[in-house]
């Protein structure tokens, strides 16, 4: 299974993804990792780890619709099975949903539908639950609104800070994506 993973920062859920294939956990060929900004620690792991990269600078284009288009060429080129939102910032616009339909997943820290959106943790947190998570889904036109695939709980501690909460869900949200990956490769996609 090819696939592109597409990151705007540190690209943390991407090492989970690097280390799992160099491991021999994960069969997958990674294609390509790409982001919407130079400078980003996601791509310089992937680089390091001998990955083609490629940065769709959104500051570049004057339109969004332009770089959705040029995103959308970029990642087709290298003609994934799965594209990967590994904490990709930016929306994309219907044109690249559409052209990687039912195909495009992300990974969100909290138990979607609850919390949708940027700021899923301090959410979590100030609405007072006892439990939140992570979700693994496909995304489509809306705000982590697509099918879900995948979802882990993570217990809220009388005392956990919004980092606090967010390094538990992160260590089950890498675990539920290897996890994810994993069962595509060898079983396909849910029929949805």
């Amino acid at each position: 299974m090819r696939i592109v993973v597409l990151v705007s920062g540190t690209g943390s859920n991407l090492q989970a993804v690097l280390d799992a294939v160099a491991e021999g956990t994960l069969d997958v060929d990674i294609a390509a990792v790409g982001a919407d900004r130079p400078g980003t620690l996601g791509v310089q792991r992937a680089a390091e780890a001998g990955y083609p990269t490629f940065v769709v600078n959104f500051r570049d284009y004057a339109v969004r619709s332009e770089w959705n288009a040029a995103l959308t060429e970029k990642v087709a080129s290298y003609s994934p099975d799965i594209v990967l939102s590994s904490g990709f910032m930016r929306i994309v616009d219907e044109h690249f949903i559409n052209t990687f339909e039912g195909r495009y997943l992300n990974t969100h820290p909290a138990l979607l539908p609850s919390f949708p959106g940027a700021h899923g943790v301090r959410d979590a947190l100030a609405y007072g639950v006892k439990v939140t998570g992570c979700t693994v889904h496909i995304a489509d036109a809306g705000v982590d609104t697509g099918p879900i695939l995948a979802q882990a709980a993570v217990e809220v501690l009388e005392d956990d800070t919004e980092e606090s909460l967010h390094e538990r869900i992160k260590v089950q949200e890498r675990r539920l994506l290897i996890e994810t990956l994993d069962r595509i490769s060898t079983r396909g996609l849910p029929a949805l």
